[in-house]
């Protein structure tokens, strides 16, 4: 599977269904998307079509069909927003970050936890590129 996998809003409720865990045949997936009101088919060619993609994995079991999630809901919304910031925002994170303070999609809060996300990584990073006093094997700051 490769690092780029777009999915659609149909696509990502089925895949939401396969992150609950486990093995899921088509009847029981179908039955978990009532709310879409989808025909037994339709949810068989999705799963199907995601199956050849590498998104999700085959097992048969006799006669039925037992699909799982192959990815990571992390690995997709990672490659999606990588593919939304190359493709919306000419390769510039900052500036979906600026575009969502702007339209008030970021709530005072959520900036909260955004500036310690920030402060963490930046805690997290390797000491190669802090000062060390001039010295090696200084001290660091």
């Amino acid at each position: 599977m490769g690092d780029d996998i777009a999915l659609s809003d149909l696509q990502m409720d089925l895949m939401r269904v396969l992150w609950r865990g486990g093995e899921w045949s088509v009847a029981e997936a179908t039955e978990a998307l009532a709310d879409r009101a989808l025909a037994h088919t339709t949810v068989a060619t999705l799963l199907t079509r995601l199956e050849k993609r590498g998104v999700v994995e085959l097992r048969r079991d006799g006669r039925q069909l037992l699909y799982r999630a192959a990815v990571s809901e992390a690995q997709v919304r990672r490659s999606m927003v990588s593919s939304l910031i190359a493709q919306v925002f000419r390769g510039d994170p900052k500036a979906l970050l600026a575009h969502l303070v702007s339209e008030r999609e970021v709530a005072p809060g959520d900036l909260e936890r955004v500036r310690a996300l920030l402060r963490d990584d930046a805690a997290s990073k390797p000491s190669s590129t802090k000062k060390t006093g001039g010295r090696a094997g200084g001290s660091e700051r």
